[in-house]
């Protein structure tokens, strides 16, 4: 009977240690589990926006320092999880490596996302830069008929119908040729760069000659612009392109004259290139 309770007595301690390792492994593993998941989740999503990006060529600063809090989230979370793990014994040497190497992942693509802050920095200072020359070209005009503007990486040159066009007709007046020389001068200076022409109206209805209605109108007054550019102040062609919006791209309500005036405006699109972006992504 001694016996018995000798052995009853040095069994219990083991039986108890292994009931309490077995239920810390399972709450650790679980712990390890959940967070497994939630890095799987966060790093997947890293990756499609940063596809997002590459596809649509928008880097939108809002959208990288999501990514960025993402990523230093899921540093802390993993880092945490990893250290605590171990100190507990309950992954091996083989896991606490693949989840190093997951880490070390992160922080290229962390290295990735800061090149394309840094680059697109040095674009909107590019972008800034062409945006001042313009301004200083022709800032002797009133802001109501000329305006220059940035948005979202793209430049917006908007020039009122008022200063380029008599009512219903689609010929330059001579005024308007002078600014839209001053305009060339500085694009000329930026031969990397593509730009695009669009003519805008009123919703108005228009019918004249042969033209049919607003469409025809903006297209016309679009290409009549590129014409001047290219013929006359010898812009490369193959660098523009002219498009008409007719009166549904408004920028101001239709109910007013003011707002019909506002929306009668040819609008000289400066575009991105993306090739040139990525020439300063790899600039070091």
């Amino acid at each position: 009977m001694r016996i018995k309770n000798l052995i009853l007595i040095v069994a219990l301690p083991a039986v108890l240690f292994s009931c309490v390792s077995t239920k810390k492994y399972k709450d650790s593993q679980a712990k390890y589990d959940e967070l497994n998941r939630e890095y799987n989740a966060l790093a997947k999503n890293c990756d499609s926006n940063l596809t997002a990006l590459k596809a649509k060529g928008v880097l939108d600063d809002s959208t990288i320092g999501s990514l960025n809090n993402q990523l230093a989230s899921l540093k802390g979370n993993n880092s945490q999880a990893m250290e605590q793990l171990q100190n507990l014994s309950v992954i091996t040497d083989a896991q606490a490596q693949s989840i190093q190497r997951s880490l070390d992942s992160l922080g290229a693509k962390d290295s990735y996302i800061h090149n394309l802050e840094s680059a697109l920095a040095r674009k909107d200072s590019m972008n800034a830069q062409l945006v001042q020359n313009l301004k200083g070209v022709i800032g002797n005009l009133n802001d109501k008929d000329i305006n220059v503007k940035i948005d979202k990486g793209v430049i917006y040159i908007d020039i009122s119908d008022k200063l380029l066009f008599k009512s219903g007709s689609y010929d330059v007046t001579d005024q308007a040729k002078a600014v839209l020389g001053k305009v060339a001068l500085v694009l000329k200076n930026q031969p990397d760069i593509e730009f695009m022409v669009e003519g805008h109206t009123d919703n108005k209805p228009f019918e004249r000659g042969l033209l049919l209605d607003n469409w025809d109108l903006s297209v016309k007054r679009a290409t009549s612009v590129v014409r001047i550019l290219q013929n006359k102040y010898g812009l490369d062609a193959t660098r523009i392109s002219a498009s008409g919006r007719g009166e549904y791209l408004p920028i101001a309500s239709n109910a007013t004259e003011e707002g019909r005036a506002a929306n009668r405006r040819t609008r000289i699109i400066i575009l991105p290139q993306l090739d040139q972006f990525f020439k300063l992504l790899q600039k070091k």
